[in-house]
């Protein structure tokens, strides 16, 4: 299965469990989160003038940035599911460059 389908897969999952019963906000905003995620890099990932993995990983570092910013561990809750988002994304997009690279 490509990275694409992957991606589309979570993508499908995750509108599932949206439509699914109202039983907790914040999964349900992690699920939101996920899908605009995706799409953004799915976007980004056709672009062949953009290294996906330093544009995942300079996202991912802004929003690092920003925690280290906040006063309260409760404040910085969505933006830390952001980020496990993020390195989950990063994972699968990226994981095959790094097993590409080690094989020159």
């Amino acid at each position: 299965m490509s990275i694409q389908q992957t991606l589309l897969q979570e993508i499908d999952e995750s509108k599932r469990a949206l439509d699914g019963p109202i039983d907790d906000t914040i999964y349900r905003r992690e699920h939101s989160k996920r899908i605009e995620l995706i799409n953004w890099v799915l976007e980004n990932i056709k672009k062949p003038d953009i290294q996906i993995c330093d544009l995942i990983e300079s996202k991912m570092n802004e929003i690092i940035d920003k925690i280290y910013q906040m006063d309260s561990a409760i404040e910085a809750d969505p933006l830390d599911s952001e980020l496990r988002i993020l390195d989950w994304i990063l994972y699968q997009v990226c994981s095959n460059e790094v097993k590409n690279f080690e094989g020159l």
